[in-house]
């Protein structure tokens, strides 16, 4: 029982060690930072990358923290609860861009929708509330990609929607770059035809995006010359930052 004890506190210390800043660590470095015997901490290393809890460098051989872990990490805050320190802003701007607005987080694969405000007129509209929307084909997913925890790729083949959809695996990793570069994400008639869409990534008090906000309405509302009015990316990244200040008190 002891030994087993011992070998969960250098474990614990091992992943400690890894958090503790962004670069990643050789076997010699982590047992001369721990004191513990290279043979030892091979067999530990090893117990970590197959649990995914670490992850080995190909190239230089050295040790990070893994996608497992720091999903685990992530999942703390409730979909509930993040929902609930949600909602108002949603309202917000829905009211704002008189468009509907949507909250989504990565479930299996696909974008969970967990909040929908209407859009604040009196057309027909129908609750998208517990709904799975495509993550590549929607900004909201795109968005929860380019951030995702896992850096997973989706497998091919890609399902097309409409003849806008990227399904081609270079095009999708170009188009998440730029949503990584430049903080949000478009979706220009490639779930449905005739309706764009703007989504921006929700983070909690360590960064980590988890979730994303948007909004979804007709191409001819949110776009002029073909290009998306900028005045409504404002309002989506206005409500993301709002939210992640919130989740942060």
């Amino acid at each position: 029982m002891g030994e087993t004890i011992q070998s969960v506190e250098r474990a614990a210390a091992i992943l400690r060690l890894l958090a503790s800043g962004p670069r990643q660590l050789g076997v010699a470095e982590l047992a001369r930072a721990l004191g513990l015997p290279k043979g030892t901490l091979h067999g530990i290393l090893r117990t970590l990358v197959r649990v995914g809890f670490v992850e080995q460098d190909a190239a230089t051989g050295k040790y990070r923290l893994g996608a497992t872990l720091l999903h685990l990490g992530s999942s703390y805050l409730d979909v509930n609860e993040l929902r609930t320190r949600s909602i108002n802003w949603a309202d917000a701007l829905a009211g704002r861009s008189r468009e509907s607005a949507w909250i989504g987080t990565l479930h299996e694969g696909h974008v969970l929708v967990i909040h929908h405000v209407f859009r604040p007129d009196d057309s027909m509209q129908t609750l998208q509330v517990g709904t799975y929307l495509p993550t590549h084909a929607s900004a909201l997913g795109k968005v929860l990609l380019a951030y995702d925890p896992y850096g997973e790729s989706l497998a091919p083949p890609l399902t097309a929607y409409t003849d806008r959809t990227l399904v081609d695996a270079a095009k999708l990793e170009e188009d998440l770059e730029q949503v990584r570069t430049r903080g949000w994400a478009a979706e220009m008639e490639e779930l449905t035809e005739g309706e764009v869409a703007i989504a921006a990534p929700i983070k909690d008090p360590r960064g980590i995006v988890v979730g994303a906000i948007g909004i979804r309405g007709a191409v001819e509302r949110l776009t002029a010359g073909g290009a998306l009015t900028m005045e409504y990316v404002s309002y989506v990244r206005d409500a993301a930052r709002a939210i992640s200040r919130d989740l942060a008190r």
